[in-house]
């Protein structure tokens, strides 16, 4: 991986693509320390301290924000509207003919639907900032405000003000994304989550260093947390890494006086094809309860009432989240595949240019064989992603959510390697696009 990135380094068009993704996430880790007019970020982050401990969504939601939502910071709708706005457009390009057709038209069509995933984002910016707005105006007190400063001005003015910044910052976010998927390198929504969670490393550490100052049970649980993350670490690169390949033999043809073709290689399936991006659709889906919960204007942490009975259902300290959690990844895994891998004109491209599986005639049976791979191979991916990401909820309410922070480490640890796995594999593509010298050489 060094290795990699010291060869990379040493391209100097690579080397701006990376210096200029780094600028990018520099620019927004400074945007996650502006903080909103009008309120209290001293007594919101102590209620944040509060809440996480009682399993609340809103953990979920300052994890992917790199703390900035506990902040009351500028970033603190994170890149959570980019995300969903994206996955509803992917899921109407698929219902909608009209969108369907758009995706159809080359780069002019995926300029439309960008320009239509853009405009949902900031639709879907504005609509959770007023929920942000409604949760810090539904603690108000006998006392005066809790989270909202008394300054004296007009409710709506402050109202104005705080869903601006932050609906702003949402659009800024998706900004800031497409200009990495432009002149950067890896995905922008990745890219920006990878930061996000890594920025809360140093908090990880003190936590352990509490642990082991506890005496031997402490230093034991700090040992075994330790020993979990190396373990899922080499889990998750095992089997990102592993794939299927697909024997595939290409008949000689005559040209002339030469002859070519006649050798065989091999199509290689990815066993985690879909990478991260279920486990982020899936969790972005399993927090709209909360989320809209909010929006309304109620407090997650009530502990009575009709919404505390709904919520405590889609909270992730149940085992109905588990299994929801768990079947949103699977189903998310075989969405991400169908509109990224296409086995019909796989087939095509191989019989176009004289290749043919062993075993398996030209045509639709080999975009049959294809696909029966290509199902048994994401229900195996699909697996491991729900393994690593459910174990740590699962431990959590095992242990009645007794370690702060627990549940969403699985996710968190995904992220992070994945996004490393994909941003290093593209850097070595390319390198290996750069450096290839082609027939004229």
């Amino acid at each position: 991986m060094f290795k990699t990135l010291r060869n990379a380094w040493a391209v100097p068009e690579l080397r701006k693509r990376i210096l200029f993704t780094l600028f990018i996430i520099v620019l927004y880790r400074l945007g996650s320390q502006i903080p909103v007019p009008y309120v209290d970020a001293e007594r919101l982050a102590t209620i944040m301290q509060s809440v996480v401990s009682d399993g609340s969504i809103l953990e979920y939601l300052n994890m992917i924000g790199g703390n900035a939502f506990s902040r009351a910071t500028l970033f603190a709708l994170s890149i959570s509207p980019y995300i969903t706005a994206s996955i509803v457009m992917q899921l109407l390009t698929i219902a909608l003919p009209p969108l369907e057709r758009l995706s159809k038209e080359g780069e002019e069509g995926r300029k439309k639907i960008n320009q239509i995933t853009r405009i949902v984002t900031v639709v879907l910016g504005v609509v959770t900032a007023y929920g942000y707005y409604t949760y810090l105006r539904a603690s108000v007190s006998s006392g005066g405000y809790d989270l909202l400063l008394d300054t004296g001005l007009p409710d709506w003015f402050m109202m104005v003000v705080i869903i601006a910044c932050y609906s702003a910052g949402a659009a800024l976010i998706m900004w800031l994304a497409e200009k990495i998927n432009e002149r950067g390198i890896g995905n922008g929504i990745s890219i920006i989550l990878f930061a996000n969670i890594i920025s809360r490393g140093p908090d990880m550490v003190i936590t352990l260093w509490n642990w082991c100052k506890e005496g031997a049970g402490g230093i034991i649980k700090a040992a075994v947390a330790v020993l979990f993350v190396v373990l899922a670490v080499g889990f998750v690169v095992f089997v990102t890494n592993s794939e299927r390949r697909i024997s595939v033999q290409y008949a000689k043809k005559v040209v002339g006086r030469k002859m070519f073709g006649g050798q065989s290689t091999n199509l290689p399936i990815k066993l985690n094809m879909g990478g991260v991006m279920p486990i982020i659709f899936a969790n972005s889906i399993v927090a709209l309860p909360g989320t809209i919960a909010m929006m309304f204007g109620k407090n997650t942490s009530n502990t009575t009432g009709f919404l505390h009975g709904f919520l405590s259902v889609f909270n992730y300290s149940s085992w109905v989240y588990v299994i929801l959690f768990t079947a949103l990844i699977i189903a998310f895994s075989y969405f991400y595949i169908a509109i990224s891998f296409n086995p019909v004109e796989v087939a095509n491209n191989l019989r176009n240019n004289g290749g043919f599986v062993p075993g398996i005639r030209p045509g639709k049976p080999t975009s049959d064989y294809i696909s029966k791979i290509l199902n048994k191979i994401t229900l195996m991916g699909a697996i491991f992603l729900s393994i690593v990401a459910v174990l740590p909820l699962i431990a959590n309410i095992v242990s009645g959510n007794t370690v702060s922070g627990i549940a969403f480490s699985g996710s968190s640890l995904l992220i992070v390697v994945g996004v490393a796995l994909e941003t290093f594999r593209e850097l070595e593509a390319q390198m290996t696009m750069r450096h290839y010298k082609g027939f004229l050489e």
